[in-house]
């Protein structure tokens, strides 16, 4: 059976009217306590950033840069808003935060460049940077092969994916046998939603029932919809549903799975194919690395488990990593 054929399957952009905006930016009401990581500690959410890690220029990756960007003097990024703890608005509802804005920070940092970010969106920041409006996207963007023909990457962390649900609701999910018959929500046009697509019709084929599948175009209305039990699962980055099960009381994730399922995948800063940018990038990241600046960017948000101590360059002529 085809996929989308069968009435388990049909896909709905679900309406996004009315449903608030609780959870879309880190404002919390004042009589709630401030969201803190697994250990305790609060997340920084302030505008001003002060606990954010920067580092000092590596003269040798500075030396890789292109001429016309080292000239200009200025790195400019296209992040998204709407994914806590990858890449939200700060307490003032405008800045950007999050550990990939803070990845960003340390790349342009070791390169000598003043950062600029752009908001941006999952859908539209491969027509933003086709468009050279900026020089690099991080969007927690997972290299795949297709990807390759576009793009250029450096890559800095695991990419894994999670079922965010409910505590103690549905099983934890291993395999697409535990999704049968369940109602789940993805992002549209992400790994996710290929993945249960995926799964979906390994199910019909052994003759089960796939799961129902609805789009939601971002985390706040998705979170909202699982707690109040309009659907089973949320898939999403597991740093983003990490986030909300450590910051709400009545979800948790019940599940993970490579963001690259079958195979395993990285996150990469994002470049135009042959824009010379990868190679210094991977130089700067790979710096912070060895500095443990970037292994302490990640703990501010609680990701160390995501940590890579090699930043690679993928491009179509290395192949997959």
């Amino acid at each position: 059976m085809s996929r989308g054929m069968d009435r388990r399957t049909v896909l709905r952009v679900a309406g996004i009217g009315g449903l608030g905006l609780l959870g879309l930016t880190a404002c919390t009401h004042p009589d709630q306590p401030q969201p803190t990581r697994e250990d305790g500690v609060p997340f920084d959410l302030s505008p001003e950033q002060n606990s954010r890690i920067r580092s000092e220029v590596d003269s040798a990756a500075q030396a890789l840069l292109p001429e016309k960007i080292a000239a200009g003097g200025v790195l400019t990024v296209g992040v998204l808003n709407t994914s806590p703890p990858l890449a939200f608005s700060a307490t003032d509802d405008v800045t950007p935060i999050g550990s990939e804005v803070d990845t960003a920070y340390l790349i342009a940092d070791k390169l000598g460049l003043e950062l600029d970010t752009q908001v941006t969106s999952w859908e539209n920041w491969p027509l933003k940077l086709g468009a050279n409006e900026y020089h690099a996207a991080f969007a927690n963007v997972g290299v795949t092969e297709p990807r390759l023909k576009l793009y250029d990457f450096a890559t800095y962390r695991a990419a894994y994916m999670g079922f965010l649900a409910r505590k103690g609701q549905g099983p934890v999910v291993s395999s697409p046998e535990d999704i049968s018959g369940r109602k789940l929500s993805v992002t549209p046009g992400t790994n996710q939603e290929k993945i249960v697509m995926a799964w979906n019709d390994q199910l019909v084929a052994q003759g089960k029932e796939p799961a129902a599948l609805d789009l939601y175009l971002d985390n706040t209305n998705a979170v909202l919809a699982l707690a109040a039990g309009r659907i089973d699962y949320y898939l999403s980055p597991f740093p983003t549903g990490a986030y909300y099960a450590a910051t709400r009381d009545d979800l948790e994730v019940r599940g993970k799975i490579s963001a690259g399922w079958p195979k395993s995948t990285l996150v990469a800063a994002t470049t135009l194919k042959d824009s010379g940018l990868a190679r210094p990038f991977q130089a700067a990241l790979q710096s912070a690395i060895s500095s443990g600046e970037y292994r302490q960017a990640l703990k501010r948000w609680g990701l160390e488990e995501e940590f890579l101590s090699e930043s690679l360059i993928v491009t179509e002529k290395t192949g997959m990593p």
